[in-house]
């Protein structure tokens, strides 16, 4: 019985421990975020962007601009009711001879003091072009407003990738920078070794010192660099700033640099840009058909039915004798109307729907061309870039095969220090030369792809 209250108190001890071993993974797992990849990145952007999600509201919106045109061709019921109390009746005058006083001018009241009434008014188009053709044009809009939206996401992806890739580009420089301060401490230790028993120069050390120095503030530049850029990418991402991001530097592995994507030849009048500018002008053209349908006449049938009450008190009650009297109507009837002259102001507004579709025109000539010279850069600068990228890894190869020759004959008492920190200089530069040719080579990709009508296949 003895063992029961230890066996408690381990039994206790041991839960704390788990709870505070859970506490502890849950919160380590809260402050390591998960890893961003691209398409992620590009994911998220298009659902929080505020560019992206305006772009989408319109495309939305654009179905209330059809039930709109098509509001014009249903039927228009309203409803209307009054009452009228007249403290003084309007006299009018009236020949005497109507009342056997000839000769004479009788001023005599017309009207009831109390006068109500309701009604309900119907109308309904039957014939209109404009009605129509407004129509057609909110069907065309909307389309127009889903070519934007999609435009609207191509300009959201080239952005986040861009930048995305730029923050990796700023981090591996980092990763560069980190491994060059890690051997050049090391170094520093081996001189300063050398140094206590007389086998190396001050100087040496010295010169070993101002380097590190160099490097650290590279370093530190270089860290401030990555969090500007983290912060932009956020800004494109359309998340918070505070939110801590991070991006896995295995991306950068991914990049094989190939010329296949050069191949397909994109269709011009496929492209998102084109067709946009396309859909502009047919919407320019049923423009210059609702002004001409302004010549065309117009037919619409309208209806009325009433009830109304006179009477000398408030018309509520019977009829007769001190109620009010009250009596139906209804009317019925059709519309014709048919323009013969405006002074020329539907012409003047063809002719200037037509300068607009003229200029609509031209921009789909310059466009094309436009897209067509995007195209063949975009192709010339990834071609350009490979042969970039391939040159600077050689360039790191021999670096480094240079670097550690240096490193040998300098522990050897073959070379100076100023040659080993000469050839660490020159790893470093061709390493950055490297990060640099990945990123040109990254962004001439996206925007060849870009050329080509492809980005979404980023997020894939």
């Amino acid at each position: 019985m003895t063992h029961f209250p230890l066996l408690r108190s381990l039994s206790k001890h041991l839960v704390l421990l788990l709870a505070g071993v859970s506490i502890f993974t849950a919160a380590w797992s809260q402050d390591k975020p998960a890893p961003l990849l691209l398409k992620d990145a590009l994911q998220h952007a298009l659902q929080n962007k505020s560019t992206a999600v305006k772009a989408r509201l319109d495309e939305e919106n654009s179905q209330n601009i059809i039930d709109e045109a098509k509001s014009r061709a249903l039927p228009q019921v309203n409803a209307n009711g009054n009452l009228t109390y007249n403290p003084i009746l309007q006299l009018s005058a009236v020949p005497g001879e109507l009342a056997g006083q000839p000769g004479t001018t009788l001023l005599i009241p017309f009207g009831q003091k109390w006068n109500s009434g309701a009604s309900v008014s119907l109308s309904q188009t039957v014939l209109d072009k404009s009605v129509f053709t407004a129509l057609k044009a909110a069907k065309t809009t909307k389309e127009y407003y889903k070519i934007l939206s999609g435009l609207t996401d191509e300009q959201v992806i080239e952005q986040v990738a861009t930048q995305y890739y730029q923050v990796l580009v700023q981090r591996q420089q980092l990763v560069v920078v980190d491994s060059n301060l890690a051997s050049t401490t090391r170094l520093i230790s081996i001189i300063e070794g050398q140094y206590k028993n007389g086998l190396a120069k001050k100087i040496d050390l010295d010169r070993t010192k101002v380097s590190l120095s160099n490097i650290q503030a590279q370093r530190q530049r270089l860290i401030n660099a990555v969090q500007l850029q983290e912060n932009m990418l956020k800004f494109y991402m359309g998340m918070p700033i505070e939110t801590a991001i991070h991006i896995p530097a295995t991306q950068l592995d991914s990049i094989k640099p190939q010329l296949a994507s050069i191949d397909p030849v994109p269709d011009i009048r496929k492209l998102t840009d084109y067709k946009a500018l396309k859909k502009k002008e047919e919407l320019l053209e049923l423009q210059k058909e609702a002004n001409k349908a302004a010549n065309y006449p117009s037919l619409s049938l309208s209806g009325n039915y009433g009830y109304q009450g006179l009477g000398q008190s408030f018309p509520i009650g019977k009829s007769g004798g001190n109620g009010a009297n009250w009596f139906d109507y209804a009317t019925v009837g059709l519309s014709l109307k048919v323009p013969l002259f405006n002074g020329f102001a539907t012409r003047s507004k063809v002719r200037q729907s037509n300068i607009e579709i003229q200029k609509a025109r031209e921009d789909l000539k310059d466009a094309e061309l436009s897209l067509n010279l995007t195209y063949q850069n975009a192709k010339t600068q990834l071609q350009n870039s490979i042969i970039t990228l391939h040159n600077q890894e050689e360039n790191v190869a021999l670096a480094e095969e240079v670097y550690s020759n240096s490193m040998n004959n300098y522990h050897q008492g073959l070379a100076p220090l100023t040659d080993l920190l000469d050839a660490e200089s020159s790893l470093t530069s061709a390493q950055n030369n490297y990060s640099a040719a990945l990123l040109d080579y990254r962004i001439a990709e996206i925007q060849l792809i870009k050329a080509q009508g492809n980005l979404k296949t980023l997020l894939n």
